[in-house]
């Protein structure tokens, strides 16, 4: 559904692009009949003065380096969000831990258990899935019960 969506912007982005660049050349007068070069307004493009390179350089580096950090931080979320899914599915799957009564939530790979269990062994089942999910640097217990 997610994909269906995104693709559907995609192509309507991608039409309204392509109208706008020709509706815009068509409208310029390039291709009314028998136009001529004088009919057409002038375009101009230059640049005055001197272009400091090092300082485009540091200016480019800069935004390199503010564009891989934004970069790092989407990975994050999505990953944790991963995790989140990962550790719940397994709860789903498991006939101990009853996956519903059970909070899980990740931020930087530490995953949160909150929530109320029925036993000790549920409790002990909930943690174990949660510690061998790969990428989960460290487990807070914070369930209630069952101990």
């Amino acid at each position: 559904m997610f994909r269906a969506l995104l693709r559907l912007v995609l192509v309507l982005v991608i039409v309204v692009g392509a109208a706008a660049f020709f509706l815009g050349w068509w409208g310029s007068g390039r291709l009314r009949p028998g136009a001529q070069p004088a009919d057409r307004p002038a375009a101009t493009a230059g640049t005055s003065g001197h272009v400091d390179t090092e300082k485009a350089r540091q200016v480019g580096a800069e935004v390199g380096e503010k564009t891989a950090v934004a970069a790092s931080r989407a990975g994050e979320v999505l990953s944790d969000a991963a995790l989140t899914a990962k550790i719940k599915s397994k709860m789903g799957l498991d006939d101990v831990v009853q996956a519903r009564s059970i909070d899980v939530t990740t931020s930087n790979h530490v995953v949160t258990l909150s929530g109320t269990v029925r036993s000790a062994a549920e409790h002990d089942r909930a943690l174990q899935l949660a510690r061998e999910t790969d990428g989960v640097t460290r487990v807070i217990d914070r369930l209630a019960g069952g101990r």
